[in-house]
């Protein structure tokens, strides 16, 4: 299952967003108001949970400066990725696509599609947060 959020440009430099990304604790900036739980395990891996959702923890993968940032589901139940790409609009302003990349089951993929959606969207729509 591959699913992307609308593109969204901010008022930001392009190494300004990839360096927010690249700090695990700045996800929490962004995350929807249902939030539940936001937990920073280490440099690298957090955890949060939405209202009616499991929690979830996500480990910071690997970053190309300025343009890209890959963070994967530390856990193998459920195998994703989500993937900020950054596009250097101006000096001082970018644009920010997320890519969610999913192997699941056909039901499982129906029942997440829709709230998954919805959360890369906000994501994507709190950028200017950073």
């Amino acid at each position: 299952m591959n699913l992307e959020s609308p593109k969204v440009t901010v008022q930001k430099s392009a190494q300004h967003i990839f360096d927010s990304l690249s700090d695990v604790k700045n996800f929490e900036k962004l995350m929807p108001e249902n939030i539940a739980k936001f937990e920073v395990l280490g440099d690298d891996i957090f955890n949060f949970g939405l209202k009616g959702m499991p929690e979830i923890k996500l480990r910071l993968k690997e970053g190309v400066p300025h343009s890209k940032v890959n963070l994967a589901a530390a856990s193998d139940k459920l195998p994703f990725t989500l993937t900020a790409t950054i596009d250097e609009v101006s000096d001082s302003s970018s644009s920010i696509q997320l890519h969610f990349g999913g192997d699941f089951n056909p039901m499982m993929a129906m029942m997440i599609k829709g709230p998954i959606s919805k959360f890369i969207e906000t994501l994507a729509e709190n950028m200017h947060k950073l």
